[in-house]
C-alpha cells in the first residue's frame, strides 16, 4: 500500500563545515577547508541533479555544520546550485548561522538570494556556559548580530537555546530567556544538553544533569515563554503567532522531503534513506549509506511518534483520510486517553502537557502494533 505518493514540498541541504567544533556537537561536521568545500559543492550539485524531480518546493532549509562559515565566493556557488529548485511563491527559506561567522556582507547576500528565515545558534548569553560549549562570542556580539540581521530586513528569526548544562541555574536560564525575548525575534528552539558519544564533553567524562533539575528548567522555559506570547507548538519549539517552522512541521507531519548532502536524511515515497557521513565516499558520488522501504505498520508508527511531538498532536480527520483508520479504533489510544496521558478533544489527540517531559515513554506504546490488522477489520 503506497501511502506517500504526494509531491515532495520540502528540501534540506547539509553543509558540514564549521569554523571550530563545539564541545557538545555530534552532527556530521568538519573544520572548514576551502579545497574540500569547493569539491563538496560540486558533488552536492551532482546529487541534486541526480535525485531532485522538479517538485515545487515550499520549504528549503540550509543546515549544518555551519553554513554561514562559507566565504562569499562559496556562498555564491551554493546559491547558484540552489537555483535548480523550483520554489513556490510562499517559500520558507531558512539558513542556519553561527554568531561568530555572521557579517553584514553575508547577510546581504542571503537576503538578496531569497533567504527569509534565519536560525541562529546562540545557545546562551552566559560567558561561562558559552566557553563550556566551545562557542567563541559574547552577549554583546549576539545582540549586535541579531540587530544587524533585523536592520537588513530579516523579520523571521529563530534562536537556539541550550539549557541543563552543569553550570546552569534558574537565574542564568531566566536571564537567557529575558535576553532572547528582548531581541524581538519570532521563534525559539530549546535543547536540553545531552552528552553524546564522540563529543568533547563525552571524552572529558562529563555527565548529564539530574533529571529533576532538567524538568524544572523545562517547565520554567514553558512558563516564561508563555508569559511572553510565544506559542508552545512542539515539545522543544516556541513561536510567535504564524511563525511556526513550516519546514520542521514537514517532519512532524510525517510528510515526504528531500535531503541532500553529507549525512542528510530523505523520505521519498515510502523510502527513508540516510546519506553517508564519510566525506571521501560522498565526494566519490557514493551518497546513500542505507535505505529502508517502509511497510504500512512502520509508516503509521512514525505518524504517531512524530505527530505527537506537536502540542496539538494529531488531527483525527487528517489521520483517517491518510490511513483509513479511526484513531479511536486503536486500543492503545483509548488506554492512554483513559490514563489521561493523551487528551482527545474531539478534533485532535495530543499528549497531556503534564506528561510532555516524559513523552518518549508514551510514544513507546505505539511501537510493534499491527495496524494493518486494524485496517483489515474494517
Amino acid at each position: 500500500m503506497k501511502m506517500n505518493n504526494n509531491k515532495i514540498k520540502s528540501v534540506y541541504v547539509h553543509i558540514p563545515f564549521c569554523d571550530n567544533i563545539c564541545s557538545y556537537c555530534d552532527f556530521c561536521k568538519f573544520i572548514k577547508n576551502d579545497y574540500c568545500i569547493d569539491k563538496y559543492l560540486l558533488e552536492l550539485n551532482n546529487e541534486i541533479i541526480k535525485i531532485y524531480k522538479n517538485d515545487i518546493i515550499d520549504t528549503l532549509y540550509i543546515g549544518g555544520g555551519t553554513p554561514s562559515c562559507l566565504n562569499i565566493n562559496q556562498l555564491e556557488k551554493l546559491f547558484n546550485i540552489l537555483k535548480k529548485f523550483r520554489l513556490s511563491k510562499n517559500i520558507e527559506f531558512t539558513f542556519e548561522c553561527n554568531v561568530e561567522s555572521i557579517t553584514k556582507e553575508k547577510l546581504e547576500l542571503l537576503y538578496k538570494n531569497g533567504v527569509n528565515r534565519l536560525s541562529i545558534g546562540v545557545q546562551s548569553f552566559n560567558s561561562k556556559i558559552l566557553k563550556y560549549l566551545g562557542r567563541n562570542y559574547n552577549k554583546e556580539e549576539i545582540i549586535n548580530k541579531v540587530k544587524l540581521a533585523q536592520k537588513i530586513g530579516f523579520n523571521n528569526i529563530n534562536i537556539d537555546l541550550i539549557y541543563a548544562t552543569k553550570y546552569h541555574t534558574n537565574k542564568i536560564l531566566l536571564n537567557d530567556i529575558y535576553n532572547i525575548v528582548k531581541l524581538d525575534i519570532q521563534h525559539i528552539s530549546t535543547y536540553s544538553l545531552i552528552i553524546e558519544p564522540n563529543t568533547m564533553l563525552y571524552i572529558d567524562s562529563e555527565n548529564n544533569i539530574d533529571e529533576e533539575k532538567d524538568l524544572k528548567m523545562y517547565n520554567l522555559i514553558c512558563e516564561e515563554l508563555d508569559k511572553n506570547n510565544f506559542m508552545h507548538y512542539e515539545i522543544s519549539n516556541f513561536s510567535k503567532e504564524d511563525y511556526e517552522s513550516k519546514h520542521n512541521l514537514t517532519y512532524w507531519n510525517n510528510n515526504n522531503y528531500y535531503g541532500f548532502g553529507l549525512g542528510a536524511s530523505s523520505y521519498i515515497g515510502n523510502i527513508r534513506s540516510e546519506n553517508t557521513r564519510s566525506l571521501n565516499k560522498y565526494l566519490s558520488g557514493l551518497y546513500i549509506k542505507e535505505s529502508n522501504n517502509l511497510d504500512l505498520n512502520t509508516i503509521i508508527e512514525n505518524e504517531f511518534i512524530l505527530g505527537l511531538r506537536k502540542i496539538m498532536g494529531i488531527n483525527k480527520k487528517y489521520f483517517y483520510n491518510k490511513y483509513k483508520i479511526n484513531v479511536c479504533d486503536i486500543e492503545v489510544v483509548n488506554k492512554l486517553v483513559k490514563e489521561e496521558k493523551l487528551i482527545d478533544n474531539g478534533l485532535n489527540i495530543y499528549i497531556n502537557k503534564n506528561y510532555l517531559y516524559i513523552s518518549n515513554e508514551i510514544l513507546l506504546n505505539f511501537l510493534d502494533i499491527d495496524y494493518i490488522k486494524i485496517i483489515n477489520k474494517k
